[in-house]
């Protein structure tokens, strides 16, 4: 049995050992959340039992847990310095931490597979039915999220530097090629801080579920993620009117 209300409680306490007042922490404690309630959404608009919308919030619960320990010691969210997905599951499970979110092990191979499936390119083949199922869910509803990030939070939060320098930025040709061929961009492939915002709207080429699309088209994520940001070069603003255009489209046909 999952016990999402006590496994909050879990969070909650183990979150004690990180500055809640850090930028970068309260940004992932208040994803983390959010990632639970589109992860909820999604379930049930796929018509989930109510086993496996639990599971799907737990994984979503813990989905992140390794992103504090990386601020923590490196102040960034680079996967350059550590993979996220990896050293969370090094902490649920190498050392046993997820026996204090969930008692019985009946899931533990549906979470583990989904965390680390969560931030990679694409999900790793040879996973069962339900190992699967909620690899794709945790994907979207991580994604979704990253969208209302993208959305409210500043830019030195996300990028550590401030508006003014990322809107003096140059969108690179290759990012903005990639993107109009409708393929998800690899995080290795940006040059700049403007070439990752890119990226993060891409997100859209990946996701698994109609309702995935729907959501976004309702909160106008894209609109408000692109129109945030007066770009000063004047072929990256073009660039960013033609993405825009682009991805609106893109979502009107899978929303159809």
């Amino acid at each position: 049995m999952i016990d999402i209300v006590d496994a909050q409680e879990t969070f909650k306490s183990y979150l004690k050992q990180y500055n809640e007042n850090d930028d970068k922490i309260a940004l992932k404690i208040k994803h983390t959340y959010n990632v639970l309630n589109v992860c909820e959404y999604i379930s049930r608009e796929a018509g989930l039992d109510e086993e496996n919308i639990n599971i799907a919030k737990l994984i979503a619960l813990l989905h992140d847990i390794g992103r504090f320990e990386q601020v923590k010691r490196f102040d960034s969210y680079s996967e350059e310095n550590i993979d996220h997905a990896e050293y969370g599951l090094k902490v649920l499970f190498e050392e046993n931490m997820i026996r204090d979110f969930i008692k019985e092990d009946k899931y533990d191979n549906i979470i583990y597979k989904a965390i680390k499936n969560h931030n990679k390119y694409k999900i790793e083949e040879g996973l069962t039915e339900q190992e699967l199922l909620h690899s794709k869910i945790i994907r979207d509803s991580d994604k979704i999220d990253n969208y209302r990030v993208k959305e409210t939070e500043s830019f030195e939060a996300l990028f550590g530097i401030s508006e003014e320098q990322f809107s003096e930025e140059k969108l690179s040709e290759k990012i903005y090629n990639d993107f109009l061929s409708g393929k998800l961009i690899d995080i290795k492939e940006p040059e700049n801080c403007i070439d990752c915002w890119v990226l993060y709207i891409a997100f859209l080429f990946d996701f698994n579920f109609p309702f995935s699309f729907k959501y976004i088209k309702e909160k106008n994520c894209i609109n408000k993620i692109i129109d945030r940001v007066k770009y000063k070069d004047y072929d990256t603003n073009l660039k960013m009117q033609n993405i825009k255009e682009f991805a609106n489209n893109y979502i009107k046909s899978k929303v159809q």
